[in-house]
């Protein structure tokens, strides 16, 4: 048995231990596919405010497959452009493609409910790991996969073909999904989005599944899981935690200038009801965007080392409470307070409480028995 085979044997091994590896097929398929190869060129590892580049024939073999096999986020491009290859030497930068952790691809290939003759739409290529791991249970012509960026596409592209996977691979913007080859059975998304596209949901067949993150806020997304009705609206619930990176179509653009000096004038200050902190925790920030989609969340300090907190208008911390000032069009941190103060209300229910229902007109949330935590948002951009 080779090093990567035993390593591949392992970590099947090590995701069954967990609960999350249950089909016997998708155990196959992690046994077979060599998650290394689809490391190519190399990785960048996180060593806190750099990453170090590491690459296949730049490192120690049995260094390369402990931490192709470690069930660790790899990132494996910064910046939209730098591969692992094309520096020496630990860098700077924000990474834009990563092979995901094994745990969450393969949590979410499981909750696809995959049969055998399945078509899959994955909106998302990167490495093309996953992709991959679908073809040797559906078959390579059952799988379309749709990858933005050129350089990504390419490499996933050209491993596939390597390791014996001739699929449909796709380089365009997800968000548009692939009608040439619709209707599909199942859509999964690698990325996170605002809400799920009806582009999507028209692509499926009825009784079809899609699977993506929603909600745009750092540690505030959540994996929705909606069916395709006949009537032509997809509806579901949000089944967990979830982290992806942002389509590159909807990522956010950091607010620019000063901040303080963009917000120094006010309409309103009151002290807050509810501590803006809890905008930090995992569920309330994901109901906080349902409150006021398209907002930022900003965190930031003044010199001193005070915090700040901003969702386009800042509040600030005062002794031992919050004041919130509040300028502009819309009173944002309004409508956040109330969705939190009704979310405490009704018992901090978790994430996995949140039904929605897509259409082509809207998209609507809510928790079942609590009326002041539902939101409808139009796709004319009202809500």
């Amino acid at each position: 048995m080779t090093g990567s085979a035993s390593e591949r044997r392992r970590m099947a091994a090590a995701l069954a231990n967990k609960g999350v590896l249950t089909l016997p097929w998708l155990r196959g398929a992690v046994e077979s596919v060599p998650r290394e190869r689809f490391l190519h060129p190399g990785v960048f590892l996180d060593e806190g405010r750099t990453w170090r580049p590491l690459t296949a024939l730049g490192s120690d073999p049995d260094e390369w497959l402990k931490i192709a096999y470690s069930v660790d986020t790899l990132a494996t491009q910064l910046d939209g452009h730098l591969a692992a290859d094309q520096v020496s030497e630990a860098v700077a930068g924000v990474p834009t493609s990563s092979s995901t952790d094994p745990t969450t691809v393969v949590g979410m290939i499981e909750a696809l409910d995959l049969k055998a003759e399945h078509r899959v739409l994955e909106i998302g290529t990167g490495t093309g790991y996953s992709t991959a791991l679908m073809c040797h249970y559906l078959g390579e012509d059952n799988v379309t996969t749709i990858e933005v960026d050129p350089q990504v596409a390419a490499r996933a592209d050209a491993t596939l073909e390597t390791v014996g996977y001739s699929t449909w691979t796709v380089t365009g913007d997800g968000l548009l999904g692939h009608p040439r080859r619709a209707p599909y059975h199942r859509v999964i998304a690698t990325c996170a989005v605002r809400r799920i596209p009806y582009t999507w949901v028209r692509q499926t067949r009825p009784g079809g599944i899609i699977l993506s993150t929603v909600g745009s806020w750092p540690w505030g997304t959540g994996l929705a899981k909606v069916t395709v009705k006949e009537n032509g609206t997809a509806e579901g619930s949000i089944i967990k935690r979830s982290s992806f990176m942002q389509a590159r179509a909807q990522a956010v653009t950091p607010v620019a200038g000063d901040l303080s000096a963009r917000t120094a004038y006010a309409d309103s200050e009151r002290e807050a009801r509810v501590s803006p902190l809890r905008l930090e925790e995992w569920v309330p920030a994901f109901l906080a965007q349902l409150s006021v989609p398209g907002a930022h969340f900003v965190r930031a300090a003044t010199s001193e080392g005070a915090r700040l907190l901003y969702l386009f208008d800042p509040e600030r911390a005062d002794g031992g409470g919050w004041v919130v000032r509040q300028g502009g069009p819309v009173a944002l941190w309004d409508k956040v307070e109330r969705t939190l103060i009704a979310w405490q209300a009704a018992g901090n229910p978790d994430i996995t409480a949140v039904q929605l229902r897509v259409t082509d007109r809207s998209h609507a949330y809510w928790v079942d028995g609590q009326p002041a935590l539902r939101w409808e948002h139009r796709v004319d951009g009202g809500y």
